[in-house]
């Protein structure tokens, strides 16, 4: 059974940095789950570049390209105002994050292992 947990806030940069670091040279795909505009997609397996989270400006970016020459630019997604995150990394073929913002809007970052597939 997968383990999804909720992390605590003063937890949250470490954690995204220890997950960063697991996850070097993984795809990501980026969901946006907004029940006004529906699900949308903002990125499918492109190669993963780090997820942080700022305390300064109150958000969380997750990074994918400049990596490869397929994707040689950074691009960011950011969460403005988080205000929950979860993580479930453990007993899933992918780690998955979720972040929701102070709207309700989740976000749900998935990473895929090296070789599970090919840049979309």
């Amino acid at each position: 059974m997968a383990e999804t947990r909720v992390l605590d806030r003063d937890l949250w940069t470490a954690a995204l940095d220890e997950l960063t670091e697991a996850h070097r040279g993984e795809l990501v795909s980026i969901e946006v789950l907004d029940p006004a505009i529906g699900h949308q997609y903002e990125a499918e397996r492109l190669p993963f570049s780090y997820l942080a989270f700022d305390p300064k400006d109150d958000v969380v970016i997750v990074a994918v390209g400049g990596r490869s020459a397929r994707s040689p630019v950074v691009l960011r997604h950011m969460v403005e105002h988080p205000k929950e995150i979860d993580v479930s990394t453990v007993d899933v073929p992918e780690s998955a994050v979720r972040v929701l913002d102070r709207d309700d809007v989740a976000t749900l970052i998935t990473l895929f292992p090296a070789g599970s597939g090919t840049e979309s």
